[in-house]
């Protein structure tokens, strides 16, 4: 099974073996099923997309610049004291949930309030029971962290009715206030935007020729939308050929995805060279199966994870082990946003409007960094606060 090419830098000039079978297949859209989806219908086009290659290109070039100056908010209300908030967590093991949370509890002391996170676990129950928990503490404001508030709508319709602020980070599909549901707003990038540089990087990197794996968790609507978009932006290249849509929930992943990636592997062998997930974790329990079956760290399959870029993510970056590229989430910075947005609720103000933008991070341009997130949001939002 092991793979005899050998990786090469982006808008690779040595062609994979399977691209050339690939150049006469176009983008074929796999259904979801509950652990391996097939899509192996014929189809047609060739010599890749040149059109579409070059405003990939273009694309995928602005986003991998690091020198990023901040344009956030420099102006707000100062902050208001002795404030509680309770972050409510999907599950504490997805790495974006857990960088946000980090992020505000980092803000909450320089700004001077308490915070308390109460996990999840990844599934529905355990979700409305750590929401129930948190409205019944009555805090100053809770955290919507990662996971759809429709699936906790009494516990939600308790805290709007109790007066309870609530901002969302990854909660609905797009940044900013929501009122089904009631949401101050929602922090995130922009889905569409991470979704689009995510597929253009791999039309950029295969130079229009590519035999893809998407991975996603179909029971988080935001995750659904982003592997949705992913497979339409894919489809404009008639060079790439989306082979399998993989729906592993996260919480599932460390057990699935090893399996999954197996038989894959065994599946379609040198026609498989990029993947993309909608969460790095899925490269970190990938890896072991990688490398069981002889594939290099730095060969095809080229993986990109669409969100997140947590640290263990920048490691197999930086050390090209399995996996290429990362679309990181400004997770620190988020979790800044977080709190200054529940300031500007506190103080009966709008909403900062504030959507941070999207980037690549790659081992040529992260320069062995461990997260990802624009300068100077820190010396901002302690101007504001006056601290």
């Amino acid at each position: 099974m092991h793979r005899t090419h050998k990786a090469a830098p982006a808008a690779r000039t040595a062609r994979l073996a399977s691209c050339a079978l690939l150049a006469t297949a176009a983008v074929l859209v796999g259904c979801e099923r509950g652990s391996s989806n097939s899509a192996e219908e014929t189809a047609t086009g060739s010599n890749g997309c040149p059109a579409v290659h070059a405003r990939a290109q273009q694309a995928v070039t602005r986003a991998q610049q690091n020198d990023i100056p901040w344009a956030g908010p420099t102006s707000g209300p100062e902050a208001v004291s002795n404030r509680t908030i309770v972050y409510v967590a999907q599950t504490m093991t997805n790495p974006g949930v857990a960088g946000a949370a980090d992020g505000v509890r980092n803000a909450a002391r320089v700004i001077g309030w308490n915070v308390r996170v109460i996990d999840g676990g990844g599934t529905p129950a355990g979700i409305q029971a750590a929401m129930s928990e948190a409205v019944a503490l009555r805090p100053s404001g809770i955290v919507i962290g990662g996971f759809d508030p429709d699936s906790t709508a009494q516990q939600t319709a308790r805290a709007n009715t109790q007066g309870i602020p609530l901002v969302g980070w990854h909660a609905v599909p797009e940044p900013g206030p929501s009122r089904q549901p009631d949401l101050f707003t929602n922090v995130t990038t922009r889905v569409q935007e991470v979704a689009r540089i995510s597929a253009q990087w791999i039309i950029f990197d295969s130079d229009g020729r590519a035999g893809v794996v998407l991975i996603t968790d179909a029971s988080i609507p935001f995750a659904r939308n982003k592997s949705d978009l992913i497979r339409k932006e894919l489809a404009r290249c008639q060079g790439v050929r989306l082979l399998s849509v993989e729906n592993i929930p996260i919480p599932d992943a460390s057990v699935r995805t090893p399996q999954q990636i197996s038989s894959l592997l065994s599946r379609f062998q040198d026609r498989w060279t990029h993947s993309v997930a909608i969460n790095d974790l899925y490269f970190a329990d990938a890896a072991p199966a990688f490398r069981a079956a002889g594939e290099k760290g730095s060969g095809p399959p080229f993986n990109i994870g669409a969100g997140d870029g947590d640290p263990s993510a920048f490691q197999r970056v930086n050390s090209r082990q399995y996996q290429a590229a990362t679309v990181p989430e400004p997770l620190s910075l988020q979790g800044w946003q977080i709190v200054d947005e529940f300031n500007r609720a506190f103080s009966g103000r709008p909403h900062s409007g504030y959507v941070a933008p999207v980037h690549i991070a790659t081992a040529a341009n992260s320069q062995g960094a461990t997260t990802w997130d624009p300068s100077g949001y820190r010396e901002a939002y302690r101007k504001i606060w006056g601290k």
